[in-house]
């Protein structure tokens, strides 16, 4: 189907695709040529070019007045890479975890929001009594055991910054409602390098998780181990964080991290 066959939203969505690969092609690029690579009027062109500009993806030259990319495409196109090398790295681990445990296994990094950490890659439980979840489901960070991995990894001052931004709701009876209920306990998490959610997300379901770092050290992701509160004990808990910690120096391992050098621990919270 010819583009102008097309409906008028996809027709602009092939158009605006048409002018960044004449972009991608050449390192400076006229609006004339611009708008015959897109098979659109000048006019046209130039207000998806200004709209581009606006948004940081492409500049303009003042003298010559020639179109060029900026990074902003190769920054998304990088973030979007790494997600997908980690899922990859990431599933092999998760699958075993998934038929060691038979519970809901998620990898999980913060959002673009960090009041927020998103699930990247699951797998779900195999007994009927679970956790609900979906990929791309977001969930704040305090009341997370993921959120508060991330949390105890990134700059003290920075998660500070981040929990006096949340509004704190009150999930279940046990959420952490305050910004110093947080920060309390992320040095003993990044001490142990396990967190944990105790039903402060939802009522019946604790969850444990650990750290994901790449080559640099950087607290990338979040694995965890989702399970409902009547098959919660002592001895599994430890054997869980053991798994756990397993998994994530595996996969951190395969980003290029070696110092993973957390030791399971039987502690009965």
């Amino acid at each position: 189907m010819a583009t102008s066959q097309k409906p008028d939203n996809v027709a602009a969505v092939m158009k605006v695709f048409g002018i960044l690969e004449g972009l991608a092609e050449q390192r400076e690029i006229g609006l004339s040529e611009l708008s015959q690579r897109a098979v659109t009027s000048k006019s046209t062109a130039y207000r998806f070019l200004q709209t581009m500009k606006e948004l940081g993806y492409v500049s303009q030259e003042e003298e010559s007045e020639k179109y060029a990319l900026t990074l902003k495409l190769f920054e998304l196109g990088s973030s979007a890479l790494q997600h997908v090398d980690l899922t990859r790295l990431a599933d092999v681990e998760m699958r075993k975890l998934s038929e060691q445990t038979h519970e809901a296994i998620h990898l999980g990094v913060l959002d673009d929001d960090p009041r927020q950490i998103m699930y990247i890659h699951k797998y779900s439980s195999q007994y009927n009594l679970c956790m609900q979840s979906r990929i791309g489901r977001r969930n704040p960070v305090y009341s997370t055991a993921m959120g508060k991995v991330l949390l105890a990894w990134m700059d003290q001052e920075r998660a500070r910054e981040v929990l006096e931004s949340v509004d704190f709701v009150a999930h279940t009876e046990h959420t952490l409602t305050s910004v110093e209920a947080v920060m309390g306990e992320l040095p003993e998490i990044r001490k142990e390098g396990v967190a944990e959610d105790r039903e402060e997300a939802e009522l019946g379901v604790r969850c444990l998780s650990v750290p994901v770092f790449d080559r640099f050290g950087h607290a990338v992701a979040a694995l965890s181990l989702s399970f409902p509160v009547v098959r919660y004990d002592a001895k599994k808990r430890a054997e869980y964080i053991r798994l756990l910690h397993e998994a994530g120096r595996r996969i951190s391992a395969g980003q290029g991290f070696h110092e993973y050098s957390f030791e399971a621990h039987s502690q009965t919270n």
